[in-house]
């Protein structure tokens, strides 16, 4: 076996089910959806109603973004989501069972929630590219979040092996200090670099600003050219967009509901197509997945973890994992209809990446979490036979000028609201990181009040074209 480059693309808040649980029919094999599980909705006025998994034979752009409000997605409510606590009054261990009565009990929002939204799934025909990779390689059904929590949780398990003890986005908890992935590849003489489109979550790493010039790149500028060029670094961490654009005409192509997935598909496609067309497809291991669930539908209850240690503020102690999430993974190393797995009882999650990295590269573990992880290297094949498709076609949907101008007027989301109080924490370029990090720890991190997705985004890219020196 003989990689030399891997490339991470996550995206966000999509479960197992949700996407890809009918890939295959569900058997022992493939745990996916037999397309009768359910939750229970228990009304405020004492009535219940069964809601079934569901989809929507439409493609249309209502389809794709389903669901429509945002689900709940911070600590509170996956735990809601998980066990049915607050819903049922019991006390019990995972049911799996509490996603529509967490979803009916958010705020109420424009549309009104539908209880059947969070029961949602998309079928191969409506996610055509990520079905596709996951049948010409691999899939997981067995990779979970690294924790029940929210989106920056589960971004910092992926780079840093922990959360720090923190379960939601916020409050801001700046500065972030956490020893990386990357400062143990740069130790190690190995190279690195973080593509993004507008600002990467990775960038509230303090650890990370010393070297910003050298290893942040946008990814329209860069990541096809260096996959062209043979120039990928030993780990190449891609990052969505996050925020619509109207001075570029973009959404976002994250998938966070209520995106459109079909943005996602399209970056999926790009991501796949470069690498495969480019002069180190023999030696390269692509990973597909997602933060978190995001509050969509999965049946598979989350098992213990190992603890990554350190200190829980907000008395979680991180003891099992968070609900299952899409796992891809391409390669000449993995054969064709795949359905990959530990061999252990321990899930695939995050830090098996961590865990993958460290055992190609000869580094150290960073935390009690990846130590435990499972690699992916064992269940990839000893001689790269499988090239797979030569390329990925995704449905081609530009958006409309209204489109966009509709998106930038809504409020952000809570991610994007903390992406917007991430780029208000940052050193702009050449100032003394080490003093700029005992400021941000002698005083609360600031929250803007952008009362449009259009605001924060433009206040985002003022604070990244000042963090990166650019005009």
């Amino acid at each position: 076996m003989d990689i030399k480059h891997v490339v991470v693309l996550m995206l966000e808040n999509r479960s197992f089910d949700c996407m890809l649980g009918m890939l295959y029919p569900q058997s022992d094999e493939f745990d996916g959806l037999a397309g009768t599980e359910s939750n229970v909705w228990h009304r405020t006025d004492g009535t219940q109603q069964e809601i079934s998994v569901w989809r929507d034979p439409d493609l249309n752009a209502t389809a794709l973004c389903i669901p429509d409000p945002d689900p709940g997605e911070r600590f509170t409510d996956i735990q809601m989501q998980i066990h049915g606590i607050a819903a049922t009054g019991g006390t019990g261990g995972p049911t799996m069972g509490g996603f529509v009565d967490n979803y009916m009990r958010q705020p109420a929002a424009a549309p009104a929630a539908d209880p059947y939204a969070v029961m949602h799934y998309f079928t191969p025909d409506q996610v055509p590219v990520i079905s596709q990779l996951a049948r010409a390689f691999g899939v997981s059904d067995r990779w979970h979040a690294s924790a029940p929590c929210q989106t920056w949780p589960n971004r910092f398990f992926v780079h840093t092996g922990t959360a720090n003890g923190f379960v939601n986005n916020a409050p801001p908890q700046f500065p972030y200090t956490m020893e990386t992935i990357f400062n143990r590849l740069e130790s190690a003489g190995r190279s690195w670099r973080i593509y993004f489109h507008d600002i990467p979550q990775s960038v509230t790493l303090s650890r990370l600003w010393a070297s910003t010039l050298t290893n942040f790149r946008f990814f329209a500028d860069h990541f096809a050219t260096d996959a062209a060029a043979g120039t990928l670094p030993s780990y190449s961490f891609i990052e969505p967009r996050y925020f619509a654009d109207q001075s570029s005409n973009t959404l976002p192509n994250d998938e966070h509901p209520p995106h459109n997935v079909a943005y996602g598909e399209a970056l999926i496609a790009s991501v796949y197509n470069a690498l495969r067309s480019g002069p180190a497809w023999k030696n390269t291991l692509l990973v597909i997945t997602y933060d978190e669930h995001g509050g969509c539908y999965d049946h598979v209850a989350p098992p213990p973890a190992t603890p990554p240690g350190g200190d829980t503020p907000d008395g979680f102690g991180f003891d099992y994992f968070g609900v299952r999430v899409p796992a891809v993974i391409v390669s000449p190393y993995v054969k064709a209809g795949s359905i990959l797995r530990p061999s252990g009882l321990t899930p695939f999650d995050h830090t098996s990446i961590l865990a993958t990295l460290r055992k190609l590269f000869g580094l150290q573990a960073l935390t009690a979490r990846d130590a435990a992880a499972p690699d992916l290297l064992d269940v990839l094949t000893p001689e790269p036979g499988n090239d797979g498709p030569p390329a990925i076609v995704a449905p081609a949907i530009p958006p409309s000028p209204a489109t966009v101008a509709k998106a930038v007027t809504k409020p952000p989301n809570d991610l994007q609201v903390s992406l917007a109080t991430a780029g208000m924490q940052l050193p702009t370029a050449g100032a003394k990181i080490g003093a700029h990090i005992q400021r941000l720890a002698s005083v609360p991190s600031a929250v803007p009040s952008h009362a449009t997705v259009g605001d924060a985004s433009a206040a985002v890219a003022a604070h990244m074209r000042a963090f990166l020196g650019r005009p």
